[in-house]
């Protein structure tokens, strides 16, 4: 049988781990070492004003004082994710208002700054998933080189974790938040030598321009009414202001503890949990019917369209299948509070899609894990991707509109 092209290369390589020498990798990182001291020269010659060994506007016979001077470089080590590298860093002196001098600091590169906020953010994620600093540290060697130490590890993991606890007590009263989105998953973490199931209740802001910004994830014991009234008392505590609209996920201990916090605020329950719910009371021959019905009655174009269609399905239903006109009534108009505002908003106000996603990515990085290591470490893994920016959130749609008082939403929807 004849061999393929990448069947005779592969025969005759040596062993994978034999020689961890890549043309390719090395080839690379010198490549990011030029990029890197480019960019750090070039930020030196806009301080300046001047690229390097240009003539200065006072030695053209301006009156104008020299920016300053070049004095040489220094080598610093930087780690990151293309490896380690080492790059000269130019050192300069710039001139003050009063005629003295002071050090040129680069903005890019900060002062005794050895790794990349990127190596930092894996090497904390890497800790955060239940590796202790032994098996992250081996587990690295090869991509930084064998630049990161046990002490390195254990240094990142203090400065998330002081990172973690400030965001959690941060102000909130600047936040100019209009909508909240609330629901909870379950997680299994381990509790005194035990794997034990908590829920992680998020909580995620709207701003008035749109943004959606995550406030809080708290493990908690379950989602009842006292265990979300915990998380909205911290919510409040650090300033948040009473909005305008709330998404939830239908469960009837947060409905209980928006009730007694925020009685009055319109609240939208979550069309796609709602649709789930649906189903669950069927035999499974019946769920593309009701989810035809149902969708067809949720993406009707007008309000009227939409109440006129839910009494048809319940009428429909209630003959059909008795429980599933039971579920869709039980829901009742909170199920159709979106139809209230601008049709822009309505994408973005008929589900809590938005914190459902952050739950599926949450799940997929944790899949490999039956149990974490404790409750603290799963809401922090759930933070941690936002916060070193691998997940950026981006603004809902009708954001255009989102910023007026719901008085003013209603009347435009009228």
């Amino acid at each position: 049988m004849p061999t393929s092209p990448d069947h005779a290369s592969d025969a005759g390589d040596e062993f994978l781990f034999d020689n961890w020498f890549d043309p390719i990798e090395a080839g690379l990182r010198e490549r990011v070492r030029g990029f890197i001291e480019t960019m750090i020269r070039t930020e030196l010659d806009e301080a300046l004003g001047r690229a390097r060994y240009a003539r200065s506007a006072a030695t053209e016979g301006s009156e104008q004082r020299p920016a300053g001077h070049r004095h040489g470089s220094r080598t610093r080590t930087l780690t990151g994710s293309f490896g380690t590298t080492e790059i000269a860093v130019p050192r300069a002196r710039l001139s003050t208002e009063e005629g003295a001098t002071s050090e040129w600091k680069s903005t890019a590169l900060r002062a005794y700054q050895r790794r990349t906020r990127a190596a930092d953010a894996l090497i904390a994620l890497a800790y955060l998933a239940g590796t202790n600093t032994r098996r992250v540290r081996q587990a690295l060697a090869a991509l930084f080189g064998g630049a990161v130490s046990k002490d390195i590890v254990s240094r990142t993991w203090r400065k998330v974790k002081t990172d973690w606890d400030a965001w959690k007590q941060r102000s909130l009263a600047e936040e100019p938040i209009v909508r909240l989105i609330l629901d909870g998953t379950v997680v299994r973490v381990r509790l005194d030598g035990k794997a034990t199931s908590i829920s992680l209740l998020v909580v995620l802001g709207v701003r008035e321009d749109g943004q959606k910004v995550l406030l809080s994830v708290k493990s908690m014991g379950g989602e009842s009414a006292e265990a979300w009234r915990a998380v909205l008392n911290d919510l409040v505590a650090r300033g948040l202001r009473r909005p305008e609209f709330l998404l939830v996920d239908g469960g009837a201990g947060l409905d209980r503890a928006l009730t007694e916090l925020w009685d009055g605020v319109p609240i939208q329950r979550c069309t796609f949990h709602k649709h789930r719910n649906l189903l669950a009371h069927a035999p499974e021959r019946l769920h593309e019917e009701i989810g035809a019905d149902y969708t067809d009655m949720i993406y009707a174009s007008a309000p009227e369209e939409i109440e006129e269609k839910r009494r048809k399905v319940i009428a429909k239903w209630r003959v059909r299948h008795r429980a599933v006109a039971d579920s869709l009534e039980e829901a009742g108009d909170r199920l159709l509070t979106f139809t209230r505002l601008p049709p822009s908003q309505w994408k973005s106000a008929r589900t809590t899609n938005a914190i459902e996603r952050l739950h599926e990515e949450f799940r997929r990085r944790i899949k490999t894990q039956t149990v974490l290591p404790c409750a603290d470490t799963a809401a922090m893994l759930f933070w941690a991707p936002m916060a070193s920016g691998q997940i950026r959130m981006r603004r809902v749609d009708g954001w255009q509109t989102i910023a007026k008082p719901i008085a003013q939403a209603l009347d435009l929807a009228a």
